[in-house]
């Protein structure tokens, strides 16, 4: 059933256009993408747009935005073009019409003319005598008689797909042999009563037509394969497919409580990751974790390490919950493997309107430049710049006045006037110096460096965390810094 050893491995990744990407789909995209890019073989991207009610231009638009955002590049689909297009199914309705009537003449489909109101009726009865409750196969073999009279009553048929009376048997990329029996797997639809395909005929139809060898998508989809399997065949038989391609079904994505994370749930989003500030390369890295991984020992590393080592057969079947604090901490690492200056050109989104909280002439870009290193050790993602540098940008600081009762204790005013001091004759161009000067005032206080630091940070950066300090205040400035120590034990002496 599998594409023959050899073949060129054409896979596809086709969403619909419905709302928000959500980082399933991304991570049905990424396992797809780097299949593709291990075996030196071809990605189509094609989109499933026949669901009018639902589907729209903006979501479509959203799709390819953060397919390049996310660094996938397709080889064949929208934009691309390619020998097998269109890729948008809206575009190939004549396509599956013809399919589908090819279908009905070799006996392979038959035309259903059951009301829904019947069909729940037998199904309820099915299951009061506990036989399975699919479809019974009612109109499999109607007379002629039978058929002119539904039609006198004004009924439309839909196109149902005849299933073999066997059980049908494949090997899951992911998953091991799986066999399904044929009473679980009645005959099914494939064209509504109004003449519209259902996605039951239109996805492998397309896939046939366009020689996709390795179907990749989630474990959701995973009862249709037998209903798809005995449609590749049937259309084998037709000369629309060349080869039954394999298929691989990828473990759920859980979220909260272990549930199957959706696209309702608010953590699903990839836009909420962008506006974050998460990386593409960290945020692939930790959905790539979510059922397959490089090596026992190590959860970081590149895309590219990824491609190299990427084996369909070693992604785990079982459920694999989304853990935020993890890919936060993974994305963290990926912003410190960044150089520097990549780091200072990706955080600009957020250093100017209208994320940022200072005015555009305030910016200085020297103070930036000079400040980023530190920046970039501290991060988890990058919308956490504006707090950590706004102290430079501001003309006072945000005072935090929960950090401004924990760091100004009973004798804070004297510290802070010996460091005012101390600070006011040492040399602003040395870090190291700033340092010496806020330990030796602390010392003349009987105090330690840490305890020391902690009025002189919230009185210059207003917060008790954040950068380094006396790298903060050497890139402030001594004219600056000093001000707002100023500042600070006025209000203390008020």
């Amino acid at each position: 059933m599998a594409s023959a050893p050899g073949s060129p491995v054409r896979v596809r990744f086709c969403p619909s256009p419905t709302g928000n990407p959500h980082v399933g789909l991304v991570r049905t995209a990424l396992f797809n993408w780097a299949f593709a890019r291990h075996h030196q073989g071809t990605l189509v991207f094609r989109i499933e747009d026949t669901d009018a009610a639902r589907d729209s231009e903006e979501s479509y638009d959203q799709l390819l935005d953060s397919m390049r955002w996310l660094g996938f590049d397709w080889d064949e689909g929208p934009e691309a073009g390619g020998p097998h297009a269109p890729y948008r199914q809206s575009q190939r309705m004549d396509i599956y019409r013809d399919v589908a009537q090819k279908l009905l003449d070799a006996g392979h489909a038959y035309h259903c003319y059951c009301s829904q109101e019947e069909l729940d009726t037998r199904r309820e009865a099915a299951r009061a005598a506990g036989r399975p409750s699919g479809y019974d196969g009612h109109c499999r073999e109607l007379s002629d008689d039978r058929v002119e009279e539904y039609k006198a009553r004004g009924r439309e048929p839909i196109v149902r797909f005849r299933m073999p009376d066997e059980a049908i048997t494949f090997t899951d990329l992911v998953r091991g042999e799986i066999t399904y029996l044929p009473e679980n797997v009645p005959d099914y639809g494939i064209v509504r009563a109004n003449g519209a395909p259902l996605y039951t005929l239109v996805n492998p139809v397309d896939d046939a037509l366009m020689e996709i060898t390795h179907v990749l998508r989630g474990e959701d989809l995973l009862s249709s394969t037998p209903r798809q399997i005995a449609l590749y065949r049937a259309l084998t038989e037709l000369g629309v497919a060349k080869e039954i391609p394999a298929f691989g079904h990828l473990p759920y994505v859980m979220g909260e409580g272990n549930k199957k994370l959706s696209k309702r749930d608010p953590q699903s989003s990839l836009n909420l990751y962008r506006e974050r500030g998460f990386l593409p390369e960290g945020l692939l890295n930790y959905l790539s974790l979510l059922g397959w991984s490089l090596s026992a020992d190590q959860d970081v590393f590149t895309i590219e390490e990824m491609v190299a080592a990427f084996d369909i057969s070693a992604v785990n079947p079982n459920p694999a919950r989304f853990d935020l604090k993890k890919c936060e901490a993974i994305n963290a690492d990926h912003i410190r493997l960044l150089e520097v200056k990549d780091f200072t050109e990706r955080c600009r989104p957020w250093l100017k309107a209208p994320a940022a909280p200072w005015a555009p002439e305030d910016f200085d870009e020297a103070k930036w430049q000079a400040i980023a290193p530190h920046a970039q050790t501290r991060l988890k993602v990058l919308s956490e710049i504006t707090d950590n540098v706004d102290f430079l940008f501001l003309p006072e600081p945000v005072l935090d006045e929960a950090s401004w009762t924990k760091a100004m204790k009973e004798g804070s005013d004297a510290l802070l006037s010996t460091a005012r001091e101390k600070l006011d004759a040492a040399d602003w161009t040395s870090p190291e110096s700033l340092k010496e000067a806020v330990l030796a005032a602390g010392e003349a206080h009987g105090l330690k460096l840490g305890k020391a630091q902690a009025p002189v940070r919230v009185a210059v950066t207003g917060r008790t965390v954040g950068l380094p300090l006396f790298e903060s205040l050497e890139v402030l400035g001594k004219e600056k810094a000093l001000a707002r120590i100023d500042a600070a034990l006025a209000r203390l002496a008020a």
